[in-house]
């Protein structure tokens, strides 16, 4: 499948299960290519994006984020953002979980899990991740379950909700 059909496939997702985005264009240079977090909503640069699968990872931080925390996701979440107001357990957490979030969206829109573990990312993980997660292992995903995420009948990687709603604050 191409770029432009899978991009266009991961927004018509993020329109269809609510997830705040927004389409612009910035000057400056992003954590990820194409991506920032701006006060509680993902923006997108399409001419700077250069893999579709890290909008799904990115989006994953704002669907496993507590609720009431989600507007507070901004710049590179580890630097800023809720760094300095969490846990690190609690952050790390999180990045399992968006990771594995992912991983449910990208099999939910028919995707290979390549598009989302490429090669450029993960720090040179990504064919061990791909692994993990076709042989039913994988990060983050009892995390999911905790979220009450994951559908109950059927297991990871079915959601029965796509954005986090339980809190533990």
């Amino acid at each position: 499948m191409e770029r432009a059909q899978q991009i266009k496939l991961v927004l018509g997702f993020l329109d269809e299960i609510g997830l705040p985005y927004k389409v612009v264009s910035f000057a400056q240079k992003t954590f990820l290519p194409g991506l920032r977090h701006n006060q509680g909503v993902l923006e997108l640069d399409l001419d700077k994006l250069i893999y579709p699968g890290d909008i799904l990872h990115e989006a994953g931080h704002y669907a496993v984020c507590e609720p009431k925390e989600r507007h507070l996701l901004d710049g590179d979440i580890y630097k800023t953002g809720l760094k300095h107001q969490r846990p690190k357990q609690q952050m790390m957490g999180e990045e399992m979980a968006a990771t594995a979030w992912s991983v449910a969206a990208a099999k939910h829109l028919g995707f290979s899990l390549n598009v989302v573990f490429h090669d450029a990312g993960y720090r040179g993980n990504s064919e061990s991740l791909i692994n993990a997660f076709e042989q039913g292992g994988g990060i983050g995903h009892p995390l999911l379950g905790a979220y009450q995420m994951s559908c109950k009948e059927h297991g990871f990687p079915k959601m029965q909700t796509w954005i986090r709603q339980v809190s533990w604050a």
